[in-house]
């Protein structure tokens, strides 16, 4: 067709000229075919015309060109010679210019099925083109407005769309032209996506946003790397940097056995320790699916590193098993994350709680003194300081326990990390408000004032590696874990980064409710670090010491004699009675029986 037209548009001249040139330019057809045929002309997309495309129809025109003038200059068949250089210029710009409308008749056409999500992209940048590129060729999104908040940048073409001032969001989702927002500037620092996050927090309307440049390298499919807005992100709170070197100083070589493998921080030490390239490591835990599940994850890695990987099944109140674990794998440090944490469940299960936390710890503190570990780390709470739940005292507890023990230790150092909750944790509230947004709400709430200090796991990891590398014997280190943050705004922040609105007596016609179900029993507003204020640095500014009270090596004896007994006779009151003689600050606020996140 293309060549129809231009042989036809190519006749400036007389039509007897043309006449007379009609074999030239019928040879020009037949060579046509295997021009485009070589060139693979015919098989560009409508949907995908770009610099390569473009190239492919400029040779095939070129090529055809060359012929043309061969064929006249040497057969002469009265034609002017300009004529097929005409031919070429008209069939090239016709070629391109067709195939470019086709384009935008078969996107515009493309683009109104009923089924796909219109989208905005914030971001008119490199990654902002090539997500929009990426959606045009898919049948889920629709990318109707590119946004950016540079002002040089709004009003230029970016593909198919101009570019426009964020402002305009708010108007389109409001009329139903836009229904999920992706934000596309991966080279942002965390305080800039911060202030975009709260920019698009106050749309109705689903928030996903594209990674860094580091993980697109890795992604084939730019589209599939879209996701929710992270829990740090939700947050807006700054990373810790997780590159110290001391660590991998401290561990490398070494037999390291970690109880409760399985759990959220277990596992992320198993997973951190590998980069330290220890000799050995030891997963100790009292779930066997857990085990299995990182075993399973570990293996290959710790085959290509050459580390020895010991699952081991059992429970920190087995003695015997114990003693025979450290001597037959020569441990040499001991992270102890195994513990009851939730605090609802330890409340309804105290003695259960008791047994785990206090006389598993001692049982295990006990075990590496008598085998002559180098260092013991327990992995402690915030809610240990001043608790009002068995569990934060349980945990207080094993604290003062272990620093008993370390006072006739000669060769192991005994030491204990204190932190608050881990983002994304088997407990923490962040994936129970995913789960509630979900299922359409409500989302339940504790208390609206309730506040909260979080930390990534990785980094509430890494720091406890390193805080164990610092112990000197009965430390208590405490994680600087940043402001805390008030639980009901991180609700209605995820909330409305879901793309729904919160249901209040402010919205009536809102989506989702947030159900106020009152403090659960034990539960405190707010969590705090430190019993005194008498902190002392360390080498790293995230990490601090804390200078607190202990207990005798009699205290401690004719506490654990108390517990035994409370136990035995499943005197949960009698439980309490202890802690509130040994254990500071330890107030009981029995509270209803809600459930919600930690």
């Amino acid at each position: 067709m293309y060549i129809a037209f231009a042989l036809r548009l190519s006749d400036p001249f007389p039509m007897e000229w043309i006449q007379q040139a009609q074999t030239m330019f019928l040879g020009l057809l037949v060579l046509a075919v295997p021009t485009f045929l070589f060139f693979g002309t015919h098989r560009i997309q409508l949907s995908s015309i770009g610099f390569y495309a473009f190239g492919l129809v400029l040779q095939s025109a070129a090529v055809l060109t060359i012929l043309g003038l061969t064929i006249n200059f040497f057969i002469g068949f009265g034609a002017p010679r300009s004529a097929p250089l005409i031919f070429g210029l008209v069939f090239f710009l016709l070629a391109l210019s067709g195939r470019v409308l086709l384009r935008g008749l078969w996107t515009k056409w493309n683009l109104r099925a009923d089924d796909q999500i219109p989208v905005a992209i914030y971001g008119a940048g490199e990654a902002g083109a090539q997500l929009m590129s990426a959606l045009q060729t898919t049948k889920t999104f629709r990318p109707v407005a590119l946004v950016d908040d540079s002002i040089p940048l709004q009003g230029v073409i970016v593909g198919d769309l101009k570019v426009k001032s964020p402002d305009l969001l708010e108007k389109m989702i409001q009329q139903g032209q836009i229904e999920r927002v992706f934000l596309a500037m991966p080279s942002l620092d965390l305080a800039q996506r911060r202030r975009v996050l709260n920019r698009l927090s106050s749309l109705d309307c689903e928030v996903q946003q594209i990674p860094s440049y580091v993980d697109l390298i890795n992604e084939t499919d730019i589209v599939s790397s879209l996701r929710p807005v992270t829990e740090d992100e939700l947050l807006g709170r700054d990373k810790v940097d997780l590159d110290i070197p001391e660590i991998a100083k401290a561990y490398a070589g070494r037999s390291i056995m970690v109880t409760g493998a399985g759990g959220s921080i277990g596992s992320e030490l198993c997973r951190q320790l590998l980069a330290c390239k220890p000799r050995r490591i030891i997963l100790f835990e009292m779930s066997e699916f857990a085990l299995y599940s990182l075993e399973r994850e570990l293996a290959p890695l710790v085959e290509q590193r050459k580390i020895e990987l010991v699952p081991c099944l059992g429970t920190v109140m087995d003695r015997t098993r114990l003693d025979r674990l450290l001597t037959d794998n020569e441990v040499e440090i001991i992270l102890h994350a195994a513990a009851y944490k939730h605090v609802p469940l330890v409340e309804a299960n105290g003695t259960e709680g008791v047994k785990n936390n206090i006389f598993g710890t001692h049982t295990l503190a006990e075990a590496a003194r008598a085998a002559n570990i180098e260092r013991f780390i327990l992995i402690s709470t915030d809610k240990a300081v001043r608790p009002t739940n068995i569990m934060g005292a349980t945990k207080r507890l094993a604290e003062l326990v272990v620093q008993d023990i370390q006072t006739r230790s000669d060769t192991t150092k005994f030491a204990m990390v204190r932190f608050g909750n881990v983002l994304g944790s088997s407990g923490s509230v962040i994936p129970l408000f995913r789960e509630q947004i979900a299922a359409g709400g409500p989302v339940t709430l504790t208390d609206p004032d309730v506040t909260r200090y979080f930390m990534t796991i990785p980094e509430a990891s890494r720091l406890v590696l390193l805080a164990g590398a610092y112990a000197t014997g009965g430390d208590v280190f405490v994680l600087d874990m940043g402001e805390p943050v008030v639980i009901g705004d991180l609700a209605r922040r995820m909330i409305e980064l879901s793309g729904r609105s919160v249901k209040d007596d402010a919205n009536p016609d809102g989506d989702i409710e947030i159900e106020i179900v009152g403090l659960r029993p034990g539960e405190k507003l707010y969590e705090e670090l430190l019993i005194d204020n008498n902190m002392l640095t360390t080498p790293h500014e995230k990490i601090l010491r804390a200078s607190e009270e202990s207990l005798t090596e009699i205290q401690v004896a004719a506490t654990l004699r108390k517990l035994s007994k409370a136990i035995e006779e499943n005197d949960i009151e009698a439980i309490r009675a202890v802690f509130e003689e040994r254990v500071s600050g330890y107030s009981f606020m029995p509270r209803s029986n809600a459930i919600a996140g930690e």
